[in-house]
């Protein structure tokens, strides 16, 4: 399973990557620090769930 985890923090998103971890650490986890790379990353990986935060900078969670 591919997960991609968006959020401007990376703070955030190394927290998010090792929950997701601690899940099943064959999932493959992505990362992007705004919405317009999480579209970016969406069109070249495909990733089956995304979670992402709402406000950030370039372009926002809810834009995207």
């Amino acid at each position: 399973m591919k997960i991609l985890i968006v959020d401007d923090e990376q703070l955030a998103r190394q927290r998010m990557h090792d929950l997701v971890s601690k899940i099943n650490d064959n999932f493959e986890i992505l990362e992007a620090d705004n919405g317009k790379n999480a579209i970016e990353s969406v069109e070249q990986y495909h990733p089956d769930t995304i979670i992402m935060d709402i406000r950030m900078p370039v372009m926002d969670g809810l834009e995207a």
